[in-house]
Formats: C-alpha cells, sequence, structure tokens
C-alpha cells in the first residue's frame, strides 16, 4: 500500500490562500501609499520663524526621516511584487510547492508568510 503523498494544494487551499494573499496586498497597498505621501511631501514644519541651528538640524532629520520612509517603501514594494507572484503561482496551481524540494511547503508557514517559495527545511539549508 502506498501512501498518497500530496503534490499540490488543493483548488478549495489555493482559494484560502488566495484570499489572504488579496487582504496583505491590500494592506500593504495603503502602507505603501502612506510612506511613499511621507517622503513626497515637500511641505515644510513651519519651522521658518526658528534659529538657523535649529533649522539645518531638523532638516538632515527630515532628511534622514525620507531616506528611512523610501528605504521602506522599497522594501514595501518588493513584498507587494512577491505577493503577486504569489497570486501567479496560485493561477498555476504550483503555489506552495518548495522550489528546492519540490515538497509542499506547510500550511501553517504559508499562513504567515504567504509569499512563502521555500520549505523550512530548505531555508534552514540556506
Amino acid at each position: 500500500m502506498t501512501e498518497d503523498v500530496k503534490v499540490r494544494y488543493s483548488d478549495s487551499d489555493l482559494q484560502e490562500f488566495k484570499e489572504i494573499i488579496l487582504k496583505k496586498i491590500e494592506r500593504a497597498e495603503e502602507d505603501l501609499e502612506l510612506l511613499q505621501s511621507t517622503y513626497k511631501n515637500g511641505s515644510d514644519n513651519g519651522t521658518d520663524d526658528t534659529s538657523p541651528t535649529f533649522k539645518s538640524f531638523e532638516e538632515g532629520t527630515d532628511t534622514m526621516s525620507k531616506e528611512a520612509n523610501m528605504q521602506l517603501a522599497i522594501r514595501q514594494e518588493k513584498f507587494i511584487r512577491d505577493l503577486k507572484n504569489a497570486l501567479i503561482r496560485i493561477e498555476n496551481k504550483t503555489y506552495g510547492i518548495c522550489r528546492v524540494t519540490g515538497k509542499l511547503i506547510q500550511k501553517e508557514r504559508l499562513k504567515l508568510v504567504p509569499h512563502a517559495t521555500l520549505s523550512i527545511e530548505a531555508k534552514r539549508k540556506q
């Protein structure tokens, strides 16, 4: 008697993952919009009337926080791209299959990291 090894997730499982991913994309796009608005916002904080010393310090802080927000936005864009790639794998019915071992990635892992392409086993070997 051979044991049935699942080679892919069922259509209902894939639909469940798709809903999780769509919600995450929606949230991530909202977060990205917020981040982009903070570093694209050219308005100053009304520091015209403060002394030059504080003004230059504040401008330096503004620049640092804009750079940090840009870095966060770049990471967020990558996250959204990874999630959208996961949707493509769902459509192809290859979602949840480890790209190294070819085995199914644990459902619990996919619920936490829905864009995962590696099983824990493969991830540990990296």
